[in-house]
């Protein structure tokens, strides 16, 4: 119950590759989830080629937000429809317009853009150079980067540079889950995060020399993480498994971009710690030099988190074989009673996103004293034959929104900004279309691709219309006035009663006209 500062935001999001379609429109160049789709390495051979057909559904799809009354609009552009082949001279005018369309179509419907630089889909002909391990990427990134903060920045003022980064290091780099199948958690995948961390760090520059004084725009970057719950509390060595668990996942990033610049004293240190004891290298963490590390420092006005999911963690040790969880010698479980999902990666744990929150805010963000936004939050279902009643992402997405607002309300954290993803059911990834994170259902058997609000979109077209849930100020400011005691955190109970619970209702309704001053108000529950 209550309701959000007046000034926060609302977003929804959705990324170019999920969504868009039109994989060769107009010169687009093939990206790398192209290449792997088209490779068979998706279920059932499922393809980008025609995702939701966004490309051409620039008005329906803002129809879409307009009807949820979306104050905000978080998407990605595709680096390869803008430049075909990562660089400026293989420019392509009519994806530049597929963008300015977007934006532009936004505006007019009273929609604020919020515009990720880069969300996993490299160019293949950056890959085909070495991708993200090659150092070279840093300098097509900022004229990547140059060119969106120059052609859209006047119209955009929220912009992210990269999105959920972890995955590509670890899953596209480390596991070879993702494209582009590289499987090198020892090297490629340190190597990444370097390139992907230098190549944040001269985006945020060049907007900050360029373009801060002529727009009055942020630049950050949104981070993927869970929460790490030590499996054993009252045990100091799963406590500390834990906040290895975050170094390495969370920290990896933040810890260079929001704290000194540089990767922090307990991933240095475990490493190390590691090569020692196993006798070979079991991670090659790069260095930054002195410079880089100043130049790093600092560089985000915001730091956005995606967050779905928690997990418990116990120390492991003895293991000698390369991987995070083996170098960082924990070991993640799960809750057999956490509710789960489509996928067996994510399960609703809403209590860990507070956690989360009051970690971050004193581990990085009250270093640089920026906000916080909720980049990325939501739950996949698969197809059931039920387009409409998908309660499970309605419990989901209240039990996370309950969870942000004790954030902001009763720990005084600074975030300002709460995501749902996504807008529709699109791509996702190895998964294809078998597991739907919209908020709209998309027939991918019909090639118009029609779209259906799902009991998702309406519900929280109510939250964000609200501005969180129903208002428990008035029935505070009564007990208030007239000598009650309010509730401690502890009296108040966030969840449900048992099935079958009976409500009913009194007839003394004259003591309750009476404190109210003669004055009956009826509420509905969010």
């Amino acid at each position: 119950i209550g309701s959000f500062p007046v000034h926060f935001d609302w977003s929804i999001s959705s990324e170019s590759f999920k969504v868009e379609g039109g994989w060769t429109e107009h010169g687009k160049g093939e990206t790398i989830w192209d290449r792997f789709s088209h490779e068979g390495h998706v279920f059932e051979n499922q393809t980008t080629d025609l995702a939701c057909d966004s490309y051409h559904k620039v008005d329906y799809d803002v129809y879409l937000l307009r009807g949820m009354m979306a104050p905000n609009y978080q998407f990605s552009i595709s680096w390869a429809r803008i430049f075909s082949t990562g660089h400026k001279e293989s420019l392509i005018e009519k994806g530049v317009a597929y963008y300015d369309k977007m934006i532009d179509t936004l505006l007019q419907s009273g929609i604020d853009p919020t515009v990720t630089l880069h969300h996993w889909d490299l160019p293949q002909a950056l890959q085909d150079s070495g991708g993200w391990e090659n150092d070279s990427i840093v300098e097509a990134f900022k004229e990547f980067s140059d060119f969106c903060f120059s052609h859209y920045g006047d119209r955009v003022k929220t912009w992210i540079t990269f999105g959920s980064p972890w995955v590509v290091s670890n899953l596209g780099y480390g596991t070879g889950e993702h494209p582009p199948r590289v499987k090198d958690p020892i090297i490629a995948s340190y190597k990444v995060t370097h390139n992907i961390i230098k190549s944040h760090a001269e985006a945020w520059h060049i907007y900050n020399d360029n373009y801060r004084k002529l727009h009055g725009g942020k630049v950050g970057i949104a981070l993927n993480s869970d929460w790490a719950e030590p499996r054993n509390p009252s045990s100091d060595q799963d406590v500390a498994a834990a906040e290895r668990y975050l170094n390495f996942m969370l920290g990896w990033f933040a810890h260079p971009i929001f704290v000194d610049g540089d990767y922090s004293t307990v991933l240095k240190e475990q490493i190390e710690k590691k090569k020692g004891s196993c006798g070979k290298e079991l991670a090659r963490l790069p260095d930054f030099t002195e410079a880089e590390k100043q130049r790093i420092q600092g560089t985000a006005d915001f730091f956005g988190l995606n967050h779905h999911t928690s997990r418990l963690i116990s120390e492991s040790l003895n293991s000698c074989d390369a991987g995070p969880n083996n170098v960082g010698d924990f070991q993640t479980h799960i809750d057999p009673t956490w509710p789960p999902t489509a996928s067996d990666q994510i399960q609703s744990v809403p209590w860990g996103l507070r956690r989360l929150l009051n970690y971050i805010s004193l581990e990085y963000t009250s270093f640089t004293k920026v906000p916080i936004y909720i980049t990325g939050n939501g739950m996949p279902t698969e197809y059931s034959g039920d387009v409409f009643n998908d309660t499970e992402r309605v419990d989901y997405l209240k039990a996370y929104i309950n969870e942000a607002m004790k954030a902001v309300l009763l720990d005084e954290i600074d975030v300002q900004r709460f995501t749902v993803q996504s807008l529709m059911d699109g791509f996702e990834g190895p998964q294809g279309y078998s597991q739907r994170f919209g908020l709209h259902y998309v027939d991918f058997e019909d090639p118009e691709r029609p779209r259906t609000p799902k009991a998702s979109a309406y519900y929280y077209s109510k939250v964000t219309e609200r501005n969180g849930f129903r208002s428990a100020h008035l029935y505070f400011d009564i007990m208030r006035n007239n000598g009650f005691p309010l509730p401690t955190e502890e009296e108040m109970l966030y969840g449900h009663f048992p099935e079958g619970f009976i409500w009913s209702t009194a007839t003394a309704a004259y003591q309750v006209q009476s404190i109210l001053t003669n004055t009956l108000y009826f509420d509905s529950p969010a």
